[in-house]
């Protein structure tokens, strides 16, 4: 069993990580890192609860999950790798590129894993999409959009509306990664990032533009949109497939739902997406079974068995230069080239 610790019991660590670790075999919860320790006690009472110093430095973990704020991921990330553990960061990775690289340069060295929670890769609609691009079915596709939207008109005390947080790099490295795993790197970025809400700290907007020779990747998210946009569009000379609603594994797993279900990540067959073909006819196209469960197995067989992480940290970082490029996009008004 890999002895794993997970920093953090927030969000991300009661409705992400925990569950997803719990279910793996090979993977053993031993530790978490929070100062909640009666919701530990109340969830997973065979797990201790103990500070992020002491599950660091605890001999017997080899596994370390950081699920905190954004700005915390660089320092406790680095301190897991100089004390010889695998690391898995939520995402960002960190908050800035260099960071990353110092990450990916001290798990180099040290000879541990840096594997970045990209989990999204594992969404039901996404999974379907990715099929569907590799069949040549839409033929060149020269339009590619991706919405992911929410109402919240209200500025709230969460940390993820302080510095060092936003729209950007809280969906972001997801849609970035997901265009990136299909596409590859751009040869340009065009950015237009902004807080729309009255007096709030940080993005809650942003258009993102990929330019590859003649097809375009459009990236956008907002807090202040109610009506739905299509979570994907894609259109090519094949054909067009429009594609409305989330992936149902969050909206379970916050409300408590087990993985373990039989009907976990399928998702409503009315939210599946439609292709339409040049002479108009179409075909509903079913979502595959979205399972995150796959990311926590691909790192245990990466630890125990030498295969490639679920995802490599490059991609990460990747995502990162696209978001500062994004960043100076918008502040010059200008389109950039991806170096």
């Amino acid at each position: 069993m890999i002895r794993t610790g997970l920093i953090g019991f927030g969000l991300g660590g009661t409705a992400f990580h925990a569950p997803l670790i719990d279910a793996i075999d090979g993977l053993e919860l031993a530790a978490i890192g929070t100062s909640r320790r009666d919701a530990v006690a109340a969830a997973y009472p065979q797990v201790r609860a103990v500070t992020a110093e002491a599950l660091i430095a605890d001999p017997e973990i080899e596994l370390v999950v950081v699920s905190t704020p954004n700005p915390t991921h660089f320092s406790l990330a680095q301190a897991a790798l100089a004390a010889g553990k695998h690391v898995v960061v939520d995402k960002p990775l960190t908050p800035t590129t260099a960071e990353a690289e110092t990450l990916i340069a001290t798990a180099r060295t040290r000879g541990r894993l840096l594997v970045p929670f990209h989990n999204r890769r594992w969404d039901s609609d996404f999974l379907a999409v990715q099929a569907l691009v590799g069949s040549g079915r839409l033929g060149e596709i020269l339009l590619f959009e991706a919405h992911w939207d929410r109402f919240r008109p209200e500025l709230s005390q969460a940390w993820k509306e302080a510095d060092g947080a936003g729209q950007l790099l809280d969906l972001g490295p997801h849609m970035l990664d997901q265009a990136l795993v299909l596409f590859g790197m751009p040869e340009a970025v065009q950015g237009d990032v902004v807080g729309q809400r009255g007096n709030s700290p940080v993005d809650d907007y942003f258009t993102l533009t990929l330019f590859y020779g003649a097809r375009r990747v459009v990236l956008a998210s907002s807090r202040m949109i109610a009506a739905a946009r299509p979570r994907f569009a894609l259109h090519g000379r094949g054909g067009s497939f429009v594609k409305y609603g989330l992936d149902p594994q969050e909206a379970a797993m916050r409300a408590g739902g087990s993985v373990q279900d039989p009907r976990h990540g399928l998702e409503d067959p009315a939210q599946h997406g439609v292709l339409t073909l040049p002479d108009g006819s179409t075909d509903t196209i079913a979502s595959e079974r979205g399972d995150y469960r796959r990311f926590y197995a691909g790192v245990a067989a990466a630890i125990r068995e030498g295969a490639a992480p679920p995802v490599a940290a490059a991609d990460a970082l990747a995502g990162l230069r696209l978001i500062e490029l994004a960043r100076q996009s918008a502040a010059e008004g200008r389109r950039l080239p991806v170096g």
